[in-house]
């Protein structure tokens, strides 16, 4: 018995010997923070690669990104990220200023899947009944036919023509009710980035749906004409009007 407890020992110390000459012998791996590095490739490959992805992702594989913000305190919340067709579901929407980060196409599609409450507006009563109301896919067709259009009649890129339209209709100044004992009266206040580009956005979706409803005029049409007049600056676009008014009415409470 002693001797085979001795043969046992003899042969693990051989296997171990063994194991550790291999070990030795062997190539070393690297680390894998120099792997993931060495992948990524130096700074100028890196930007390189991420101009290369920019370049070559279209919106609806038509219209390029190379977009110009003029507007400087709108450009951190106008969201430009290359992507085919703007679809994220608002998966992160409870977080602080998520909005920023959402593609601007897919926040105005966001703002025409607006449900018909019936209430007045411009002294109209809209009934749109839900008719887009989670549409998703119906106002991403919308958009597309719209860019389409504006692109057709103007011969420009029709993204850096909504960036034109919003920066034109959001408005710079407000009206808010404040209480001073029992008298209520309105005072003028500055409107954040955030806020003015919200408001830009609801007026250009409220502006379609009003040109479309009781109109033999089609959504498509409506939003092509709205983009138009609005990068123009036109007193006819209906978020430029609501915007003069706005500011109108702000100035009048100085």
């Amino acid at each position: 018995m002693p001797e085979d407890n001795a043969a046992i020992k003899e042969e693990i110390k051989q296997e171990l010997a063994e194991e550790r000459q291999k070990a030795e012998t062997a190539p070393k791996k690297a680390a894998p923070k120099r792997r993931a590095k060495a992948a990524a490739g130096t700074p100028a490959q890196q930007q390189a690669g991420a101009q290369f992805i920019y370049e070559k992702i279209l919106l609806f594989e038509k219209y390029p990104y190379e977009v110009e913000v003029a507007d400087l305190s709108l450009k951190n919340y106008i969201n430009l990220t290359p992507k085919a067709f703007p679809q994220t579901y608002r998966h992160f929407s409870q977080k602080k200023f998520s909005k920023a980060n959402i593609n601007i196409v897919e926040r105005l599609e966001n703002a025409l899947m607006r449900g018909g409450t019936g209430g007045k507006v411009s002294g109209r009563v809209i009934r749109t009944e839900g008719r887009l109301q989670g549409k998703k896919l119906k106002t991403l067709h919308i958009m597309e036919a719209a860019f389409d259009k504006v692109n057709k009649n103007t011969g420009k890129n029709p993204l850096q023509v909504l960036v034109m339209a919003l920066e034109n209709s959001a408005p710079i100044e407000d009206t808010t009710r404040v209480r001073y004992g029992g008298i209520i009266s309105n005072v003028a206040v500055d409107i954040s980035a955030s806020r003015r580009l919200d408001i830009a956005l609801r007026n250009m979706a409220m502006a379609t749906v009003i040109g479309a409803f009781a109109n033999r005029k089609s959504m498509v049409d409506a939003l092509a004409n709205e983009l138009i007049l609005a990068a123009n600056n036109d007193v006819n676009s209906y978020a430029i009007k609501r915007k003069n008014e706005v500011e109108r009415m702000a100035r009048s409470a100085k």
